[in-house]
Order: structure tokens, then C-alpha cells, then sequence
């Protein structure tokens, strides 16, 4: 054996102490920049003789320590992007150390699977969903509804008489969706339905939620084509739902597939206030979950639920069909023949901590502590005329922007709010104005920060006004 990697072996109690200190230091740091901007990537070779893990510990502090941001703080307000609770962390240490590839829930070799399955039946409980739905890790938003949208074109086919999954497409799918992430967009065409086969639904007035009539309308002009609905249950930037109710109401009546988007926002299921928004989603095909949000566990992960009922189509999209060793897949579940992904790190391990340390009540305090952040900072901005809130509060997000700026002014506000490091938020357009979004999903959220976050704006709106004049 290599002398350094059995060195390291041997001394691979007081390395994890090292890796454990500099967790700590790194979750505490509160003056580590909330973003940053890489103008240079430093290039590096590959070392002619290995130093050892204590060396490339010390490398990796020299060279690389800068670069990293405070992603997983309550200060990192961009994108949607969780942090993850201290239960998360050591269930991501866990994965790593005992490094399971889960597949088969029983049969030879690992059976880390029944994890996975365990799981997924605590989060269809978290969220209320019936047990009629199948579900499984993966690594993000994206993967989850390509897994859920793999399903669905399958299931097209089979309404049209053919085998997607073997013959290919032969004919249009018909997609209905209003205000869809562009991650879904991304799906269709990664999937060959191709994202020119989108049937825009006309959105309420001031709303990104879907016109239901409007969606009427256009399937009325089908005459009976099957086609596949992706419904938003939270968009990203307004948090905006979908009527759910009425859109089960019409899968019952039509010959479709609902997809619900819902990767952040079906953490509303967990909220009194906010509960309703998700009324309709457990009559669904397929939902989308992303748990490197509000489920707070590090990257990446997010599940796909499908319904039982399509388990078959499912197999048919995503079988090893040439490999014998593997079993009966209709006999012995195995996730390798669910999705995507025949190779996987135990994703479901850092989910099952967390939600065996904290529960429903500790989600449910996440939750209220977000949203209630959130309607107060649109209050406070609101309040300023500085700032125009730019669709009300919903759920966690708050979008906003300048008053009486031009997207110039925007763009530079955000460049100078950012480059003061304590907060990070990222651009959006809505309703044709340039803006600003501001996303809650944090654990450690307190709505105490709302004071400091109106500062540090009017900080950075300052710094482009010229300081007064001194007086004569």
C-alpha cells in the first residue's frame, strides 16, 4: 500500500478532529461574505508526490479558503438556498463513512435502500401526501421532474398506443403549464419532448398563477389528445400557486398528467396560514420536491413522488433491461430501476436524521420563523419609499426593486449590496421591472434580522449618492 494513504489511515482519528474544528470555525463564521465574485480561476497541477490528506488540508486552507461563501447561513438570501441543521450534517458525514450505493430493498449486497424507503414515507407523512405515491432521492429540483416527467411521457405514449421508452418519439406532446421553473423547461428537453411543445396558459391579472379558464379553453381544442399539465406549487419568484383543486378537478375530467412543481413551496403543507395552497397536490401523478431548501440538508438533494399506480410505466422508462443479475424488476423493487441513476450516494441518510432529531414541530417552526421574516421585511419595505415591493408576500420570498430606477440603477444596487458581503441576494425580472429577490428557507432565520437587512439596503442605495456638500 501506498506509504501515504496508509499514514493517513492510521491517523485518520486526528484528521476528522482537524475536519471537525474547521466545520465549526466555518458554521460560526459570521464575518465570512455572504457571496463573492471570482475574477480569476487560479489553475493547479496535479502534485508529482502526493502529501498526505494533512497537506492537502493545509492547501486547501491556503489556497482555496477564500473562495468558499457563507451559502449555508441565514445571511445567504439568493436563489432559494437552505442551510443544514446540525442532525443534516451529521447525517452527511455518515453518508461518506459508511458509503452505501442504495438499490435493492432486499437481495444480495446492499440493502441501504430500505433507508431510502423509510424515509420517503416520513416525508409523505411531513407533508401529508397518501401513501399511494412512490418516491426517491436525487440530486436536485431538475432530476426530479425529469424522473416525474420521464414517467409522464411514458405514460403519453402508452395513451397513444406506442413505446416511448423503446420506439422513441414519434409524435407532439401537448405540455399546459402558466409560470414553470426553468429547471422543468430544461426537462423537455433533456427528455426530447422539446420546450417549443410548451401551450403557454395565460396567467390571473398581476399573478404568475394559471388562468384555469384559459387552461379550459386550450385543452377543449385537443379533442381528446392526451397531454401533460405541469402545475406550479410555488414559483420562484412570487411564490405563486397554481389552483391545485381545480387542476385535480379537471385530471379527472381529461385524459392527462399532473406534474406539481412544488420544490419549495410545498413546505406551505406545513404551515396553518399557508396550508390551503397545496389543497389539490395529493391527487397529482407526480410531484417535485428539492430538500436542499426548506428541508435543510446540505447539497444535493430533492425527491420525486410518483403514484404507485405508475409504477409499471416507471419500470418501462427506467429499467436495466440487459442486466440479468439484477432480478425481476416488477418483482423486487429496486431504485435502480426508478430512476435516472444507477450509481448513488445514500442522499435519504442526512434527510432521516433531520427529520428523526426534529420532526413535524421543528419543520413547522422553520416555516413560520421564514414566512413570518418574510411578510416583515415586505412591510419594512413597503414603508420605504426607497423601495417598491413588487407582488405581495405569499409565502417566503419577497421580490422588490428600486422606485423610480432604471434597470441600470437596479443592476448597480445589486452589485454594490452584494460587494458589501453581509447579504446576498440575486436579480430577477417580474412584470417586465428589474428587481431584487430576498428567500427564506434558512433554519438558523430570525426575524430579527429584518432591521439589519433594511441597513445594509439603504447602505448600498447610499453609496451612489454623492455625500452633501459641507455647509459654507
Amino acid at each position: 500500500m501506498d506509504k501515504q494513504l496508509l499514514q493517513d489511515e492510521l491517523s485518520l482519528a486526528s484528521l476528522l478532529e482537524q475536519v471537525k474544528q474547521y466545520t465549526i470555525g466555518f458554521r460560526a463564521d459570521d464575518e465570512r461574505p455572504a457571496g463573492g465574485t471570482l475574477r480569476t480561476v487560479p489553475e493547479f497541477s496535479l502534485p508529482a508526490l502526493g502529501g498526505g490528506a494533512q497537506d492537502a488540508m493545509k492547501v486547501f486552507g491556503e489556497q482555496w479558503q477564500d473562495y468558499l461563501v457563507a451559502s449555508p447561513s441565514n445571511r445567504y438570501l439568493g436563489y432559494v438556498t437552505g442551510g443544514a441543521t446540525p442532525a443534516a450534517l451529521i447525517g452527511d458525514w455518515l453518508t461518506s463513512a459508511v458509503d452505501q450505493n442504495p438499490q435493492a430493498v432486499k437481495g444480495f449486497g446492499d440493502v441501504s435502500a430500505a433507508i431510502e424507503l423509510s424515509t420517503i414515507g416520513m416525508l409523505r407523512e411531513l407533508f401529508g401526501l397518501p401513501d399511494v405515491f412512490n418516491g426517491g432521492f436525487v440530486t436536485g429540483a431538475t432530476m426530479a421532474s425529469f424522473t416525474s416527467l420521464g414517467v409522464a411521457r411514458q405514460w403519453v405514449g402508452q395513451q397513444q398506443g406506442y413505446d416511448i421508452a423503446k420506439d422513441g418519439l414519434q409524435r407532439t406532446i401537448p405540455i399546459f403549464t402558466a409560470t414553470p421553473h426553468s429547471s422543468a423547461v430544461k426537462c423537455l428537453a433533456m427528455l426530447g419532448i422539446g420546450s417549443r411543445n410548451i401551450v403557454g396558459v395565460a396567467t390571473l391579472p398581476g399573478r404568475e398563477a394559471m388562468d384555469t379558464d384559459d387552461l379550459k379553453t386550450k385543452i377543449a381544442s385537443l379533442g381528446g389528445e392526451p397531454f401533460i399539465i405541469i402545475a406550479s406549487g410555488g414559483t420562484v419568484n412570487t411564490v405563486d400557486f397554481d389552483d391545485l383543486l381545480a387542476i385535480a378537478r379537471l385530471r379527472e375530467e381529461h385524459n392527462c398528467w399532473v406534474h406539481v412543481d412544488a420544490a419549495f413551496g410545498g413546505f406551505a403543507a406545513l404551515s396553518p396560514n399557508h396550508a390551503h395552497l397545496t389543497a389539490g397536490w395529493e391527487m397529482a401523478d407526480s410531484i417535485t420536491i428539492d430538500n436542499h431548501k426548506w428541508l435543510n440538508v446540505p447539497y444535493d438533494s430533492a425527491c420525486w413522488f410518483v403514484r404507485e399506480e405508475h409504477l409499471p410505466l416507471q419500470i418501462a422508462t427506467f429499467q436495466n433491461s440487459s442486466a440479468p443479475y439484477l432480478g425481476d424488476p416488477a418483482a423486487d423493487f429496486n431504485y435502480l430501476n426508478a430512476g435516472p441513476e444507477n450509481s448513488r450516494r445514500l442522499r435519504a441518510l442526512p434527510a432521516w436524521f433531520s427529520l428523526q432529531a426534529y420532526g413535524r414541530p421543528g419543520y413547522e417552526d422553520i416555516v413560520a420563523r421564514c414566512t413570518e421574516t418574510a411578510a416583515l421585511l415586505g412591510e419594512a419595505i413597503t414603508g420605504d419609499p426607497a423601495f417598491d415591493l413588487l407582488a405581495p408576500v405569499r409565502l417566503n420570498v419577497v421580490a422588490f426593486t428600486l422606485a423610480d430606477a432604471t434597470t441600470e440603477e437596479v443592476d448597480a444596487f445589486v452589485r454594490r449590496l452584494n460587494d458589501r458581503g453581509r447579504y446576498f441576494l440575486t436579480p430577477t425580472v417580474l412584470f417586465g421591472r428589474k428587481g431584487l429577490r430576498a428567500a427564506f428557507v434558512n433554519w438558523q432565520c430570525r426575524t430579527s434580522q429584518v432591521q439589519e437587512i433594511m441597513t445594509e439596503f439603504n447602505a448600498a442605495l447610499n453609496e451612489r449618492r454623492p455625500a452633501p456638500a459641507p455647509a459654507p
